[in-house]
Order: structure tokens, then C-alpha cells, then sequence
């Protein structure tokens, strides 16, 4: 999305609000009087805005073959996605967007695909996962390795179940176990032993901090898959979203419009930067 039209807010309403684990919530949006929403790609984000408030960057989480509204997983970490999680069904909130450079799902076609999530990073990998399923003949096999805090910290628990059944291999590990947990403990990276790649045929796509993202393209690349063909989510604070304010420089790239997903290859040498 260019132009002025860019800064301009879309009139939307809430449509329901769920709770996904203790401080993170996902948003259904829908159009104002039933106006239609513009459609997505996957990896691209809104500015969401609260009236009274402010605004913020967040990832489109849905399911970008659904044309009923837009789709938004947010943790509530201080005052403005306190206030959006807080909304109630029918009032008033404002949309910009979408923005940015998504995943690479038609360059991946006839490949396997593998993607790494940490945290909240698998709400932006969540539509490539709806994708994938809506077009399973056109791509090899798909994994997903996703770490999180706690087992009460997993995302979208149910629909992880419900992805490994139609065709989508996924394997979930966390940093600290309760006593109910008997699955994996410890990075998410220590995951990739135990799935079989194929590195000359694969396209990896990963989300998370940054210190996690780094070194699952050191993994990867280790093991043989080429730089441009592992692509991350990059995170800086966004203002404008299409260019201008310059919030979001790194480096040579504004990360709102040229990004945020972007090749390992283009993004290697700075991410072994320091205050980049």
C-alpha cells in the first residue's frame, strides 16, 4: 500500500477477541458497515490504531484465503496493545496497511518447507502455514519447529494438533517444563536434529528474537542450505510504514517496505553487527 491513502487509517470494528495464553490475545477485524478489508500475503503487517492511544505495527495472523476480515495475535506489553486486547465486539478501531515484503510461498513451490518460530514469532508464520494446507499438492514436505517459554506459553496449541493431521509436521519445545509437559525442553534449535532436510531442495523461513533467528540461519547454513534461501522476519520500531520517518532503517533498508521478511543472504553480514 502507497501513496497518501497509506496514512490514512481504514475504518474497522472488532469482531471477537480470544485468548491464546496469559498475555497474548488474537483480534478478529472486520470492516466498518460491512466494507470489505484489503487481502494480504503472508509476512505482511497492519498498523493498528487505537483511538485515544496510538498506533502500532502487528503482524497479520490469519488466514489470507479468508476474505471475512483480518486476523491479529498480540501480546499485551504496555499501554497501547493493552488497549487494543481490551476492545469489545463492535467498537471502533482504525487499520493501515497491509505493509511490507511477505514470506517467499510462490518461490517455494515444488520445495519443502521449513519454518522456525520462537514466541509470538509464529503468529507471522501462521498464514504460510494456512497456505501451505490450502495448497499441499504444490509443495514438498513441511515442518514446523516452534520453542516456546512455557507449555502455557504455546500458541494456538489446539491448531498445531490439527495442522500435524492434515499434513504438516510440527515439533514443539520449550524452555521450562511443568510437570504435565513430556515433550521436548530446550531451544528450538536443538530441534533440527531430529528432522531429515533435504538443504539444496528446502526454503526455511523463521521468525522470533533475533538472537534465535541468528542462529538457526548458522545452523542451517552449516548444514548446507544456501543463504538466500533461509529468509527472516526482521523487527524494528515502525512509525510511518511506508518509508519515510526512517524509525525502521537497517542499514541500507527500511525494514517497513523493504522488508520485514528478507533473504539471510542480504541480511548476514549486519546481523553479526553491533546497535544496527
Amino acid at each position: 500500500m502507497t501513496g497518501a491513502n497509506a496514512m490514512i487509517p481504514r475504518a474497522a470494528s472488532v469482531d471477537r477477541i480470544r485468548r491464546e495464553t496469559g498475555d497474548t490475545f488474537t483480534l478478529h477485524v472486520a470492516g466498518a458497515d460491512g466494507a470489505e478489508l484489503p487481502g494480504f500475503a503472508p509476512g505482511q503487517f497492519s498498523m493498528l490504531y487505537a483511538f485515544g492511544v496510538g498506533e502500532a505495527p502487528i503482524s497479520i495472523s490469519g488466514d489470507p484465503g479468508d476474505t471475512r476480515g483480518l486476523v491479529y495475535t498480540i501480546r499485551s506489553v504496555g499501554l497501547l496493545t493493552a488497549k487494543l486486547v481490551s476492545l469489545k465486539r463492535g467498537q471502533a478501531i482504525g487499520v493501515r496497511g497491509p505493509f511490507g515484503r511477505g514470506w517467499p510461498v510462490e518461490q517455494a513451490v515444488g520445495r519443502d518447507i521449513l519454518l522456525v518460530a520462537g514466541g509470538i514469532g509464529l503468529a507471522p508464520l501462521r498464514p504460510v502455514i494456512y497456505h501451505v494446507l490450502a495448497h499441499r499438492a504444490d509443495y514438498g514436505q513441511a515442518i514446523l519447529l516452534y520453542g516456546a517459554r512455557t507449555p502455557n506459553d504455546i500458541l494456538y496449541a489446539k491448531e498445531v494438533a490439527s495442522w500435524q493431521r492434515r499434513g504438516f509436521q510440527a515439533l514443539v519445545t520449550v524452555d521450562q517444563a511443568d510437570l504435565d509437559w513430556t515433550g521436548s525442553v530446550g531451544v528450538v534449535t536443538r530441534l533440527l536434529a531430529r528432522v531429515r532436510l533435504d538443504p539444496a531442495n528446502t526454503v526455511a523461513m523463521s521468525c522470533g528474537p533475533e538472537v534465535m533467528m541468528r542462529a538457526v540461519a548458522r545452523e542451517l547454513g552449516g548444514a548446507g542450505m544456501g543463504h538466500d534461501h533461509i529468509y527472516l522476519s526482521m523487527e524494528r520500531n515502525m512509525k510511518c510504514a511506508v518509508g519515510n520517518c526512517g524509525h525502521c532503517q537497517f542499514g541500507p533498508d527500511f525494514l517497513c517496505k523493504d522488508g520485514p521478511v528478507l533473504p539471510y543472504a542480504h541480511l548476514r553480514r549486519r546481523m553479526s553487527l553491533r546497535e544496527i
